[in-house]
């Protein structure tokens, strides 16, 4: 039975929302709503939030939720997950679940987690989902995905890909949603790799396993995603915020 791991890096420094983690969401900070999201999932056996701000680890333990500071000169959130898993052999697949997804749904997470538990041979998996709104599909800040016949990833791009010469074809878009699923053994590997020179192009880390043969499976959902990046996303996931407690009255 494989052990599950859990983690969820939260960065203080953030360039475009400075604070991202501790902005508040309604009545709760935003790494609490990602943590209380992530905890309803039916296979994660320990969660943890990596940071390296004390500010955000007192928030955690503030809220009750399991925390540790990482070195601050790791340079992205997988090698936080690589550093802390490093510790603990037990658990042979690790979640890296992004703390700016605040109302990640379940499904989405034991849905990516599902083919590395069916299929020994799979290493790494993600989610995506179709674009509903095209307007977003030009914005960068949006990865976008194209996979083959048998759902592994061919590419990730900041572009819009893949490009339609044909107008008859029906137009889809696939948008990366936040969150890899590892064997613990192959994030230790990936991390050790030197950045690859696609992933240095368009700022995608993901694009270095593609580049050294690490297929990525991708499970496709129909979900729309509310990523926070921005004041206006803040604004937006605010009002979400208050239609699904209203909702719920």
């Amino acid at each position: 039975m494989s052990k599950i791991l859990g983690l969820i890096p939260a960065r203080f420094a953030s360039t475009r929302l400075p604070g991202k983690p501790l902005r508040f969401i309604g009545n709760k900070p935003m790494i609490q709503h990602t943590y209380e999201s992530a905890s309803k999932s039916i296979y994660l056996d320990k969660l943890v939030v990596l940071t390296d701000d004390v500010r955000i680890y007192n928030a955690v333990k503030k809220f009750g939720g399991e925390v540790e500071l990482t070195p601050d000169n790791l340079s992205s959130g997988t090698d936080r997950c690589a550093f802390y898993s490093e510790k603990f052999p037990e658990y042979d697949i690790v979640v890296n679940i992004q703390g700016d997804e605040p109302f990640i749904d379940r499904e989405v997470i034991d849905k990516t987690i599902k083919p590395l538990l069916q299929i020994e041979e799979i290493q790494v998996s993600t989610a995506g989902t179709y674009f509903k709104d095209f307007s977003l599909i030009e914005n960068p800040s949006f990865p976008k995905i194209v996979i083959n016949e048998k759902g592994y990833a061919i590419y990730f791009s900041r572009s819009v890909i893949p490009y339609f010469q044909n107008d008859e074809i029906e137009k889809k878009y696939i948008r990366h949603i936040g969150i890899y699923v590892y064997r613990r053994d192959a994030l230790l590997k990936i991390t050790k790799l030197p950045q690859s020179s696609l992933e240095q192009i368009e700022r995608l880390e993901q694009l270095r396993m593609i580049e050294n043969d690490f297929k990525i499976k991708v499970e496709l959902f129909d979900y729309e995603p509310i990523s926070v990046d921005t004041e206006d996303d803040l604004i937006f996931a605010n009002k979400y915020w208050q239609e699904k407690i209203g909702n719920n009255r």
